[in-house]
């Protein structure tokens, strides 16, 4: 059963702003200003997803003067990568089935009738 901790991992990301915000930060620190001026919807909801994101640890934050400096913590995010693993080997067999499938069909495709 996951812990509290990676439930609210996968809440978070669960969020198309939310996974976009880590999109964002994947390539540095911003502030939230900076954040913000991405998206359409108001500096205060933007805030509120980052509350969320910093909850399960994903987003760590720090003060530098007036602004608010933020940064991703991509590490919660091996409870989400240990979780998927466990669905590889059905993902690989399914792959496997449709490749087959594909070469067969394929196969059937270029056959020549035979003339009688």
């Amino acid at each position: 059963m996951a812990s509290k901790q990676n439930n609210s991992v996968f809440r978070a990301i669960a969020d198309p702003t939310r996974r976009e915000i880590l999109s964002l930060l994947r390539s540095g620190e911003r502030t939230v200003g900076e954040i913000a001026a991405n998206f359409r919807s108001s500096r205060p909801a933007i805030s509120k997803h980052l509350r969320l994101l910093r909850a399960a640890g994903l987003v760590a934050s720090r003060k530098d003067g007036t602004a608010q400096i933020c940064a991703l913590n991509a590490k919660p995010l091996l409870a989400v990568n240990g979780w998927l693993r466990e669905y590889e080997a059905f993902w690989s067999e399914s792959m496997r089935g449709l490749k087959r499938y594909v070469e067969r069909a394929e196969q059937e495709k270029t056959k020549k009738p035979r003339i009688q």
